[in-house]
């Protein structure tokens, strides 16, 4: 009987023990289960499953900027090594874009010229005058003759004017009545004032006894004894430096008008007598009803 007893229990003990053996491989597979989705879980989401969340002291404001933290990071990476190992593989960078560019470059927009509306022509004009009229001011206000009275009265007559009536230039021996005198002293000053130098003259003011040698020597060329712009100090003639240099005859075409000097159309060129040296006091001419502008 015993024996039997014995016998009879040992497969209810094995089974038993076959039982709680693999109820314990269960439970152990469970908890390896439960731990790895807990850790997944709170490395994605920054939670646990609501049976295992232990009561956190952490706001839960923190608790959110953990989890996109951990969320963005995942997806940088992800993004991230794609492009990386594209890079490494090409040499280039995975963002160059196939296109070429288009339109100018920087250098080609600080190079390049800037084209500028021409200026008005007339606008230049003004521009010119209101300069020479306004240096024009400024050296009658200084009396570049200071001994000479342009207020002076005029006396005499053609080649025989009296003393008062005349005014020394800059250039020693040359004289002219004393307003046509004042005039070309100031520009004079603004000749010097743009080419460094004064202008040279070869006549200004001749008596009556130079205009008969002048008659002799050039006949028809040289107006009649007593008759000459000379002889009433109202006319120059320019050196051949001055006449012979375009930029110099340039510059004095364009502003001897403003001081009141003019070469009269009859010395132009298509005039009776080409004599592009001889210049007039424009007023002063106009005053003996002889101006021939």
């Amino acid at each position: 009987m015993e024996s039997t007893a014995v016998t009879s229990m040992e497969p209810a003990l094995t089974t038993r023990r076959a039982r709680r053996e693999a109820e314990q491989r269960t439970q152990t597979t469970r908890g390896r289960s439960t731990r790895a989705a807990t850790s997944f879980d709170r490395l994605v989401t920054g939670s646990v499953p609501r049976a295992a969340r232990p009561t956190s002291s952490v706001p839960a404001g923190q608790r959110f900027i953990s989890r996109a933290t951990v969320i963005g990071t995942l997806a940088a990476a992800t993004i991230a090594a794609p492009l990386t190992q594209a890079m490494h593989q090409t040499g280039e960078s995975p963002f160059d874009v196939e296109a070429p560019p288009t339109g100018p470059s920087t250098l080609d927009l600080v190079t390049q010229p800037v084209e500028r509306p021409e200026t008005s022509g007339s606008v230049v004009r003004a521009e010119a005058i209101t300069r020479t009229e306004s240096a024009a001011s400024r050296s009658l206000d200084r009396s570049p003759l200071p001994e000479c009275d342009v207020n002076a009265s005029v006396d005499g007559t053609n080649g025989a004017l009296a003393d008062h009536s005349l005014c020394e230039l800059w250039q020693p021996g040359e004289y002219l009545r004393p307003d046509a005198a004042m005039s070309l002293s100031a520009l004079n000053e603004a000749f010097r004032a743009s080419f460094g130098r004064e202008m040279c003259l070869v006549a200004s003011y001749r008596d009556l006894d130079t205009q008969y040698e002048i008659k002799a020597s050039r006949g028809y060329f040289a107006a009649s004894p007593g008759t000459s712009m000379h002889g009433w100090g109202l006319a120059i003639d320019l050196c051949s430096k001055e006449t012979g240099d375009s930029e110099v005859f340039s510059w004095l075409w364009a502003n001897a008008p403003t001081y009141g000097w003019q070469n009269p159309s009859w010395a132009q060129l298509g005039g009776s007598k080409y004599e592009p040296w001889h210049w007039e006091f424009v007023s002063g001419v106009s005053e003996k009803g002889e101006w021939r502008g």
